[in-house]
């Protein structure tokens, strides 16, 4: 858990950033790099990518920082769009090896060819970003929760704090969200 002294400054920096300082957000971020390289690492673990590390945690950035002007208020607002930012580098990763796969030079992938760890994880992030963005038009605040416990790797606790919700209702909107994901995939 983060102390409002810690989060002080980064808020700062964000209105800064918010401003037109163009130093201010990547002040921020290094602010929160290392909670973002921790949330990259577990999210990495858990679907055995071999996407590095650090540069997820940069290729998030990159998303953040190009573009459109950030709407971060505060510390978990970062963290939560760093989030989503990864989620996006991750699909977009996985849609390219996918692309590949069709007409990319690639052997061909025949119905008794096993798939790779890198392969079976792409296939897992597609399919999981085409329930986020169903559930995304059911239940908005369901939704973001699955992506900050799937894509940042945050605790229940955690994201209760940065959705400015109880544990209890986190936990009832967690139920909810797998309910909906579970039913979607028919399992």
């Amino acid at each position: 858990m983060v102390s409002a002294s810690d989060e002080a400054p980064v808020t700062q920096l964000l209105a800064r950033a918010r401003a037109g300082d163009a130093q201010a957000l990547g002040a921020a971020y290094s602010a929160v790099y290392e909670e973002l390289k921790h949330a990259a690492r577990s999210q990495l673990r858990r679907m055995r990518d071999a996407f590095q590390t650090t540069a997820l945690v940069h290729e998030a950035y990159l998303k953040l920082a190009g573009g459109a002007p950030l709407a971060a208020l505060d510390r978990n607002h970062l963290l939560a769009l760093s989030a989503r930012a990864m989620r996006q580098v991750l699909v977009d990763d996985a849609r390219a090896r996918k692309a590949d796969k069709r007409g990319g030079g690639q052997e061909a992938l025949t119905l008794t060819a096993s798939l790779g760890n890198g392969d079976a994880a792409a296939v897992e992030v597609l399919a999981l970003d085409e329930l986020l963005a169903s559930l995304h038009r059911v239940d908005e605040r369901a939704a973001q929760i699955v992506e900050l416990r799937y894509f940042g790797g945050y605790s229940e606790t955690e994201i209760a704090a940065m959705l400015g919700i109880s544990d209890r209702t986190l936990r009832r909107d967690w139920r909810r969200a797998r309910a909906f994901l579970l039913a979607e995939l028919g399992t």
